[in-house]
């Protein structure tokens, strides 16, 4: 219910997931960066989660600039994040990875007009319109969910080493 005209303010949430990502790392010893909870993903799977879904993104605003009716869907059972095996992978790789995905997400974001974020196509699975810009704030939300879990991961690996 919020104006499109907010959108600069998402961007900028936007813009600062990888480098929350970053210090959230960098503030934990490489070998506890892959360490999960039971049930859980580890924190170098949640932020690798993160530029994972940027392929949605960018897929939705796809959808947009040609005018479809309907958003691509999500994938629920996060099939790649699963198969993609983050915890192989450095944390630079996954690091680079996530601030290369989101700095060209961003760039595309701000060569939109600004009426663009006003743009509307169906959610199926939520059941409503979402507008350009609730779908930028969608994202930032779930930045912010999987980097807290993260940060709940970081203090129960570093309580139980």
């Amino acid at each position: 219910e919020f104006p499109a005209e907010l959108y600069p303010a998402i961007i900028e949430r936007l813009r600062g997931t990888p480098a929350r990502a970053g210090e959230l790392a960098g503030s934990v010893e490489s070998s506890l960066l892959t360490r999960a909870p039971d049930k859980g993903w580890s924190i170098q799977r949640h932020i690798g989660h993160l530029a994972d879904l940027e392929d949605l993104f960018i897929a939705r605003l796809d959808a947009y600039e040609r005018g479809e009716t309907v958003v691509p869907a999500a994938d629920m059972a996060n099939a790649r994040t699963v198969e993609a095996d983050h915890d192989a992978r450095t944390r630079d790789e996954v690091l680079d990875r996530l601030r290369a995905m989101r700095n060209a997400t961003i760039a595309r974001l701000e060569a939109y007009p600004r009426d663009f974020f006003a743009r509307s196509a169906w959610h199926e699975r939520l059941g409503i319109q979402k507008r350009v810009v609730d779908t930028c704030v969608f994202f930032a939300d779930h930045d912010d969910h999987h980097l807290a879990l993260a940060q709940m991961v970081k203090r129960e690996v570093q309580r139980v080493r």
